[in-house]
């Protein structure tokens, strides 16, 4: 369809109030027109004029819960309304975005974004796109009472939306989340376009929620608008609160089908009067043991307490007193051993090596902030002990160890296309979260196969991030003796130090042709002529459109095919470009991964990295 030309972007968000409820919510947040005209006007009038019919026909007669309708060729159209809305507001709103877009013209396309709808029309295929350069956040105007604790609670929701709404049929949620403390609420939406997939509608919020969190800390109430998404947060309420969705069924690890019945009962007689004294003795334990100190409970390393303080003589016993048969592995930041908690739970134990007497002073500090990263694809670090002379550091345990027994150790071949491909993605994500979406940017400065761990289902999870920060200033993680590092280190940290979210994705461009070729890449390959390391061999077999030349032979060839494989290959080399301003940003990285449409940015090699 060509290029959009924004001649009209409104980013106004109610400084005064919040639209009211049973309202159509037509505060315009968007509006664009394509660059083209049709060619033949009266014949493009009869047909868009009969599309919008259609659709408002499809709402008007749809039941109670049709917030969405489509047309296909000769002009396919979108109306989307947010699911909160009553019918009577959704057509309402309807008709406010089609009279909006009559001033594109005779424009071959359209769309328009309100708060309570969005409306979108072209004379090419796009249901499947969930991005464009248009995308951008729009911050209110005003502060709320307790902005730091309003903040925290509002992320934390933010978070939960963006994992569940994916999961979700319909691609919507509505909650509410009360802060601590009491005096204010957060109250949040997210909703996808229809017609995408639960991947792009996952990559879209999460490009959505890295856009509005530079809103976070100074507004209380922000939107994120995109052509394939909708995220929204306040301290007032926009939505009925009988109309918000309990998340907790899609917050699961595996997600929900959304399908899964809940049968609620009443309790008579004497069932009822048992469970109410069972409640009552259960309440009476729980209160006797919160005024005890509880050690050793993985369960209580929750989002809303912190990291858990466990006594060193408890971890020493769970891990046999470090011992070897119990070792996991070995990092730069120290040893990690397997432990086995009084109650039966599995921990990953670390204990910290080279932390600098700064590092020990903020080390609690440092802990809790790592403590309130959460995201599926991030090891979840439960608590800490830092009484004595080591400082010990407990994660969950991933019984499927580390990635690179997988690409080139011991269990190398296990993994087949699709894993490897679900392993590329998930750790971008995990990325994107660290650098874009958490409130404070991340940088890994260690992404490796060893630092990426599996779960049981093969989903991935970084390890070890935040941990830079405990290093002594006087020493580089560099200088470690980490195997591997120097190889998946960019060269201008490598050699003139200069440290950015560039060095991560450069590391991440390494890790994509490691997982593609299972190769080391480190490792210098002899054949069939020169000595190349692995992306050196990467770039002379894209150059040459031998893809699947780089494929680990371990893998069945029929699993994948080269428009694939020149797909990945391409990302990992845009990935890897120097200097690093050529590198996208792991929310790009992400929609380059969630989508099948053509890469724009090509990789280019640049021959003299070390003057970067």
């Amino acid at each position: 369809m060509g290029v959009w030309w924004w001649f009209a972007v409104v980013m106004l968000v109610a400084s005064a109030s919040e639209p009211a409820l049973s309202n159509p919510q037509i505060n315009q947040l968007d509006m664009g027109c394509s660059t083209y005209n049709v060619s033949d006007v009266p014949r493009f009038f009869r047909e868009i004029n009969a599309s919008f019919a259609d659709l408002e026909n499809q709402l008007s007669t749809g039941d109670d819960g049709k917030r969405f309708a489509i047309t296909q060729q000769p002009v396919y159209t979108m109306i989307q309304c947010r699911n909160y809305l009553s019918k009577a507001d959704c057509l309402a709103c309807f008709s406010a975005a089609v009279s909006l877009s009559r001033m594109c013209s005779i424009a071959t396309g359209a769309r328009v974004i309100f708060d309570g709808c969005f409306l979108r029309y072209e004379s090419n295929l796009f249901y499947n796109k969930i991005t464009d350069e248009g995308n951008h956040p729009i911050c209110g105007k005003r502060t709320g009472s307790k902005q730091d604790a309003f903040n925290t609670t509002a992320q934390l929701l933010l978070n939960d939306l963006v994992v569940a709404t994916p999961r979700i049929t319909s691609f919507f949620a509505a909650a509410k989340q009360e802060v601590s403390g009491g005096g204010a609420t957060v109250y949040a939406v997210a909703q996808c376009i229809q017609t995408i997939t639960p991947s792009g509608c996952q990559a879209c919020l999460e490009l959505a929620q890295s856009n509005i969190q530079g809103c976070l800390g100074k507004s209380a109430a922000a939107r994120a608008v995109d052509i394939g998404c909708f995220l929204r947060y306040s301290d007032k309420h926009f939505f009925a609160i009988n109309q918000t969705t309990n998340l907790a069924p899609f917050l699961v690890q595996g997600g929900s089908s959304g399908k899964k019945k809940y049968i609620i009962g009443g309790v008579a007689g004497g069932v009822g009067i048992a469970l109410v004294l069972a409640a009552i003795v259960l309440l009476h334990q729980q209160s006797k043991q919160s005024k005890a100190t509880r050690r050793g409970d993985i369960l209580v390393a929750t989002q809303l307490r912190g990291p858990e303080n466990y006594r060193y003589k408890d971890l020493k016993a769970a891990t046999k007193n470090f011992s070897e048969e119990n070792k996991l592995g070995e990092g730069g930041f120290g040893d990690v051993y397997k432990g086995t908690l009084k109650n039966g739970d599995a921990i990953a134990v670390k204990k910290l090596a080279m932390v600098s007497s700064t590092a020990k002073a903020d080390f609690d500090t440092e802990v809790r902030l790592i403590t309130n990263v959460h995201h599926r694809n991030l090891i979840r670090l439960l608590g800490c002990s830092a009484k004595g002379e080591e400082l010990l550091l407990v994660y969950e345990y991933m019984a499927n160890t580390s990635l690179d027994r997988y690409i080139y150790g011991d269990k190398q071949g296990i993994l087949n296309w699709k894993q490897r491909v679900d392993i590329i993605f998930g750790t971008a994500r995990g990325l994107a979260y660290l650098h874009d979406q958490f409130h404070v940017c991340i940088i890994h400065r260690d992404i490796k196969s060893s630092n990426i761990l599996l779960d049981d289902a093969f989903q991935p999870k970084i390890a070890d991030f935040g941990l830079a920060r405990l290093l002594p200033e006087s020493k580089s993680h560099l200088t470690t003796k980490f195997a591997g590092t120097m190889g998946y280190t960019a060269p201008e940290y490598a050699i003139h130090g200069h440290l950015s979210e560039k060095v991560d994705i450069y590391s991440f461009g390494i890790l994509i042709l490691e997982i593609i070729s299972g190769r080391r890449c480190s490792d210098i390959r002899v054949e069939p002529v020169t000595d190349e390391y692995l992306l050196e061999q990467a770039w002379k077999l894209y150059e040459n459109e031998d893809y699947l030349g780089l494929v680990d032979k371990n893998l069945d060839p029929n699993e994948c095919n080269a428009e694939e494989v020149k797909r990945m290959l391409e990302i990992a080399l845009v990935c890897t470009q120097s200097p690093p301003n050529l590198r996208p940003n792991m929310s790009e990285v992400v929609i380059m991964l969630s989508t099948h449409l053509p890469i724009i940015q090509k990789p280019t090699k640049q021959v003299n990295n070390d003057d970067q």
